[in-house]
């Protein structure tokens, strides 16, 4: 099998948007996030491409206005927040990066490494933004254009660093011995951060397991749906059993079905307030009579009686330790007192003895509720 890292993670994001996309291939409309996030690459490419004098600032917006696309976005005020956040972040990245220092030996360099057993290849691909020579070692980099700015711990995670990791080795082999002079990171333009991390060889072994174990699911068509915040940008939500009720066109969007849905809803929190109260309102009955020292109390709908049930524990070890000697152990499917009442009168008298010392007892009251005489 082939996969690109961008279809492995939509695998694991949501593995019916992978079969929607790739085993059915149905065509998704590109996002207005995705060919902005395009368009902002394309222009650091061009900031980063290699020439005897780099372009300026003004040189990489005017790139970046060059190919801008007005017609994606939903109205004016949405296209002008969309433009004004790309100048932003293009403006932040000279600010804080020497163009002309950056040692780069790579540019959107394209990648392909096999894993798994020589009997069952699969072929891994992707695009790396940008690979730079540092004065000691090598650091692969990865532009962001997302809002969500990850952890520490998140990062250190990464798969698609780790992927990255393992396609830069593939390139410099020689490097697999000084591996922790190699860093990933990840570059997130809107907030001006750069948050960067190391892999070692086991975290490519366990990378390649992780994959594989995907591979696994894949094959055996594994492609259940999976809820979360970014179903909102989903290009398949008409098709999605989890989101096409939304949409009008769809059967789903029921106005007798949303009802239905909104009773059950309303219902539930009633019963879920309703036994809250309950529980409350027995509390305090069973208080008033046991401070009273009442059997029976009579409201004018019905009366409470208080009784009391006793229920007995036994200490398993102890059990099996009798039991055991006298082949009598897998007779006791469950160690409670009807297993063991059935059991007792068979027993000599000095292993009852041993079983009755290892029971404990507990006192339960139940409070029940009948209809008044008057009813």
């Amino acid at each position: 099998m082939r996969l690109s890292y961008s279809a492995l993670n939509d695998y694991t994001s949501c593995a019916l948007k992978y079969k929607f996309r790739y085993v059915d291939k149905i065509k998704e409309p590109k996002s207005k996030e995705a060919v902005f996030g395009t368009l902002i690459h394309s222009a650091l490419h061009f900031a980063h491409s290699p020439a005897l004098v780099p372009p300026t600032l003004e040189e990489t917006l005017d790139f970046f206005t060059r190919g801008w696309n007005a017609d994606i976005w939903e109205n004016e005020d949405e296209e002008r927040a969309a433009f004004t956040q790309g100048v932003q972040m293009l403006q932040k990245y000279y600010a804080d990066n020497d163009i002309a220092a950056a040692t780069i030996v790579a540019l959107e360099s394209r990648f392909q490494f096999d894993i798994g057993p020589e009997d069952n290849r699969h072929t891994i691909s992707g695009i790396i933004d940008r690979i730079d020579k540092t004065e000691t070692g090598y650091e692969i980099i990865d532009y962001k254009t997302s809002k969500k700015l990850p952890s520490q711990a998140e990062v250190d995670k990464n798969l698609q660093l780790t992927i990255y990791a393992r396609a830069f080795l593939e390139r410099y082999p020689k490097e697999r011995d000084r591996l922790d002079t190699v860093t990933v990171s990840l570059y997130f333009l809107k907030h001006g951060e750069k948050i960067s991390s190391t892999r070692t060889l086991e975290d490519l072994a366990r990378m390649e397991e992780e994959i594989l174990a995907a591979v696994a699911d894949i094959e055996a068509e594994k492609f259940a749906p999976h809820v979360s915040p970014l179903c909102d940008w989903c290009g398949f939500q008409r098709l999605c059993p989890m989101q096409k009720h939304k949409f009008k066109d769809e059967a789903w969007d029921d106005d007798d079905v949303r009802a239905a849905i909104d009773e059950l809803a309303a219902l539930k929190k009633k019963m879920t307030a309703d036994r809250k109260k309950a529980a409350e309102l027995q509390q305090q009955i069973v208080q008033f009579m046991k401070d009273k020292k009442l059997g029976r109390v009579f409201g004018d709908e019905a009366i409470a009686a208080l009784s009391e049930r006793t229920t007995y524990s036994y200490d398993v070890a102890t059990v099996r330790e009798a039991l055991a000697p006298l082949g009598k152990w897998d007779d006791v499917v469950r160690v409670d007192g009807t297993a063991l009442s059935k059991l007792l009168p068979t027993l000599d008298s000095d292993t009852q003895h041993a079983i009755e010392q290892a029971r404990s007892a507990k006192t339960s009251q139940t409070l029940s509720l009948k209809r008044s005489a008057k009813q």
